[in-house]
């Protein structure tokens, strides 16, 4: 006899397709980087799928199930990389190199990554919370421990701060 959580849940083909380019999309937002995300998107649903049957459905739904699995399989990743240098855009989009993505090649697209670059990956998470994963301001703060009001402040910053990086970098003139 099932469980009625286990009654309620798509099979987890219907998961992967349902959230693959969400969880992808999450994951390259913190990296910027192609292969690698691939790998740890690779990751991600492998511990998903292992661990499928111990999802319960009435704790979170399924993508915000996900996005734990992918927050911390990331960290994982950065500590495992942590000995990496970093690389910058412009050296990956030397003549001869191909880009990072064919997005980059698209002048905003190619904005936002530098913009990206300059910011840490708690920063970069921070956003693929707000903005990739849609989260409200009570979601980010049940994930990282804070009240609504102290994630609400921390975006106001982040968004000077990107701004600033835009100024200070000469990026304003790239972009208009």
């Amino acid at each position: 006899m099932k469980d009625r959580n286990e009654a309620k849940k798509p099979d987890f083909e219907q998961v992967y397709l349902d959230n693959y380019s969400y969880i992808y999309n999450y994951v390259y937002m913190r990296l910027l980087h192609r292969e690698n995300t691939e790998d740890v998107v690779s990751n991600i649903f492998t511990k998903a799928m292992t661990h499928y049957e111990s999802y319960d459905s009435t704790r979170s739904n399924v993508r915000t199930w996900l996005c734990n699995i992918a927050r911390n399989t990331v960290t994982d990743f950065y500590r495992l990389k942590s000995n990496q240098p970093h690389v910058d855009i412009d050296d990956i989009t030397e003549p001869g190199i191909d880009d990072e993505y064919d997005l980059l090649q698209d002048d905003i697209n190619r904005q936002l990554y530098r913009i990206l670059s300059y910011l840490t990956d708690s920063e970069r998470e921070f956003l693929a919370m707000r903005y990739q994963s849609d989260m409200s301001n009570e979601e980010i703060g049940k994930i990282l421990g804070l009240q609504a009001k102290a994630v609400s402040e921390r975006y106001r910053r982040l968004l000077k701060k990107c701004r600033e990086i835009v100024e200070t970098h000469g990026l304003k003139e790239d972009l208009e």
